[in-house]
């Protein structure tokens, strides 16, 4: 490997290349030496599952976690890398840490929920919520460090034309998907698992609605503002 090659391959490279082999490894063995009688596939609201099918069909989902790795993070890998800018290749990292923390953790998920293999084996219904909210925590954590592109952040018609809205309404995404997943983690093992889940979905929506408003409302007040 030359000495530039090396200066564009970081440990994330590595950890999409160590996450997409082993979960690919997991699927095949999953297709090939799984449980024969049906398993659960599709689960509720309420974290019980409510549809039953073969082993190839958890082979296959687990199997498209590992191509959204390889393709998804490897992608923003590469963008990474042939970026001109420090910036942008900082978001396409942070694109990249995001992808690969919420393909393991689906993953997990998928591998506990159908076959009660995974941390999470003991915890019942409540790694539904569980997950989610530590997703919520990541994605928080790093949403108000991105600066502007096209895949990662609050991508509204008013960020691209502001910068000014762009930080701004990044940073509070970040800092409330941040502190709804840390409030999620707390509550779970409190709240009834479908209460849970509902608070958690009608909360991102919010949260959604309240970024896209922040974009507009800053990008008005905006002196430097680009016009439509």
């Amino acid at each position: 490997m030359s000495k530039t090659v090396r200066q564009h391959v970081s440990l994330l490279d590595v950890a999409t290349l160590v996450l997409t082999a082993v979960l690919s490894a997991i699927a095949v063995w999953i297709a090939l030496r799984g449980p024969t009688g049906p398993i659960p596939v599709h689960f509720g609201i309420d974290g019980q599952p409510d549809r039953w099918g073969p082993r190839s069909e958890v082979a296959a989902v687990v199997g498209l976690m590992a191509l959204i790795s390889g393709a998804l993070a490897g992608g923003f890998g590469l963008a990474a890398a042939k970026a001109g800018d420090q910036a942008r290749r900082r978001s396409h990292r942070i694109g990249q840490f995001v992808v690969l923390a919420t393909v393991a953790i689906v993953s997990l998920l998928v591998v506990q929920s159908s076959l009660g293999i995974g941390i999470w084996t003991g915890a019942g219904t409540a790694a539904v919520p569980v997950s989610i909210s530590v997703i919520l925590v990541i994605v928080g954590a790093v949403l108000g460090r991105v600066s502007p592109n096209p895949f990662v952040g609050v991508r509204t018609p008013w960020t691209f034309k502001s910068r000014l809205a762009w930080d701004r309404s990044n940073r509070l995404g970040g800092r409330l998907l941040f502190w709804t997943g840390l409030a999620g983690l707390i509550l779970t093992p409190i709240l009834p698992t479908t209460l849970s889940v509902t608070l958690l979905i009608v909360l991102i929506l919010v949260i959604a609605a309240l970024t896209i408003f922040e974009s507009w409302r800053v990008w008005r007040a905006d002196p430097d503002r680009q016009p439509f």
